[in-house]
């Protein structure tokens, strides 16, 4: 009689133990799932404040130039402002968690009143005028243009001028699901405003600086 409770228990254990099991080894994989999502978004979050805090101090850097002979076409164009290919610099040399490839755009922007890209009124991530798009090329191991134009001499700069204008960044990228249970990724995007850094007077409105 007592071995036979004996295995009816272990019997009941075995039981128990297969149904709990899947569920705890589901729970893991979610938490794990979860904490490398949340790597990826404090990553992207961290890069576009780099970005912004880069372009927002350099109003007066001019257009923008090739950077090397052998940069492949299209490169940052004069229609550009270098403060743009300087913010996707700065993000390329942040070293951040995510790798670059999960990357699918860096758009460098004139804000509105909203904080998303011109005109004012549009509040979706989209590259309308005085917007610059970048992309990963790992052939160069650098972003590289990609499109959009942003006459550098037409930002103002001015300190307390009610024109004063700000510059965004905005990452949109994918963080892939590495168990398959919730799909194959996620789309994680972000974005960051700021005010440019006041130039000198005599060169911080338009037509008054490079």
């Amino acid at each position: 009689m007592f071995r036979t409770r004996r295995r009816g228990e272990r019997g009941a254990v075995a039981v128990e133990a297969a149904l709990v099991t899947p569920i705890l080894f589901l729970f893991v994989l979610g938490i794990i799932e979860m904490s490398l999502l949340m790597r990826d978004t404090v990553a992207v979050s961290s890069a576009v404040r780099v970005g912004g805090r880069v372009a927002s101090v350099s109003a007066g850097a001019g257009p923008g130039v090739c950077q090397a002979s052998a940069d492949p076409p299209p490169c940052s164009p004069v229609t550009t402002p270098a403060l743009a290919q300087a913010a996707a610099d700065s993000i390329q040399r942040a070293g951040s968690a995510m790798p670059k490839d999960q990357i699918d755009y860096i758009l460098v922007y004139r804000a509105n009143s909203q904080g998303y890209p011109m005109p004012n009124g549009n509040t979706t991530i989209s590259c309308f005028s005085d917007c610059v798009k970048y992309v990963w090329d790992s052939g160069i191991e650098r972003f590289r243009y990609a499109g959009g134009t942003w006459t550098s001499t037409t930002i103002n700069a001015c300190v307390n001028h009610p024109n004063r204008m700000a510059v965004g960044v905005a990452m949109h990228a994918q963080h892939p699901w590495i168990t398959g249970l919730f799909g194959s990724g996620v789309t994680v995007e972000e974005r960051t405003v700021m005010n440019f850094e006041p130039l000198p007077s005599e060169q911080c409105m338009p037509g008054t600086h490079q």
